[in-house]
């Protein structure tokens, strides 16, 4: 994969670190080795997702490249004095949906991903990897997620083992937690049916009103940011038509 980045965490506990910062119990990383996770503005918006992975005593944090620069400065930032080291690092990254090589870790997002693997260049093992995100509705950074605009329950992440409720504090958990309890959401993603083709990002009507926005599209379905509400059975999205009859029932 050569759209994703390394920022290696060593010293004296880096999970203990993390475990004040991001959005998933990082606790964990003594059982289960890896953790999908977040990091949010203190005001609960989305700034990056990422995989915590354990490495030794080190964690690896595994980010899209795109958004590795501002995620090594924030978490630089929030170090302080803690006595621990921030690296960038060149490492492989692999992922397939095949028997899983030694050393590879499933992804823990959904069993449909398949595994990844840290430190080793494999060859491409032909998944299509957009149809399975859209099939099993995995938002992905720089789509379907938006830096300082999404909010992670918007964006399944409670569904995705994102984010822990029972951890304690983090930055963004006051917002993110008092999305949980007071009110069902109103907007989030899901997965509809699409005929035709739009822009990702293009608009979407439904009887004259603003329902939401078209993100990635393949196989006939797509992921869609809606608002809740106004769904109806069918909507448009410039020349595609967005079908999502349960939705539509439900609202």
């Amino acid at each position: 994969m050569t759209d994703r980045a390394i920022i290696r965490l060593s010293g004296e506990d880096p999970a203990g670190f993390l475990q004040g910062v991001v959005s998933n119990d990082t606790r964990r990383l003594a059982t289960d080795g890896i953790v999908y996770a977040a990091l949010l503005t203190p005001q609960g918006k989305y700034l990056a997702d990422f995989f915590c992975v354990a490495d030794g005593a080190d964690v690896l944090v595994d980010v899209a490249a795109p958004l590795v620069d501002d995620l090594f400065k924030r978490l630089s930032m929030y170090k302080l004095r803690a006595p621990i080291t921030l690296a960038r690092e060149q490492m492989a990254v692999s992922r397939g949906t095949g028997p899983a090589p030694v050393g590879a870790v499933a992804d823990p997002r959904h069993p449909a991903l398949g595994w990844r693997l840290y430190g080793q260049a494999l060859p491409d093992d032909g998944t299509d990897w957009d149809a399975l995100r859209v099939a099993h509705c995995v938002p992905e950074s720089g789509v379907e997620l938006i830096p300082n605009d999404s909010f992670i329950l918007e964006c399944g992440f409670e569904r995705l083992n994102g984010v822990d409720f029972r951890k304690g504090c983090y930055v963004g958990q006051e917002v993110t937690a008092r999305m949980l309890h007071k009110t069902a959401l109103r907007k989030g993603l899901a997965t509809v049916a699409v005929q035709g083709v739009a822009p990702v990002g293009a608009e979407i009507a439904a009887n004259g009103k603003p329902a939401g926005k078209l993100f990635t599209q393949v196989g006939g379905q797509a992921i869609a940011y809606l608002r809740f509400d106004r769904v109806a059975d069918a909507m448009q999205a410039g020349d595609a038509t967005v079908f999502a009859p349960e939705l539509a029932r439900d609202s």
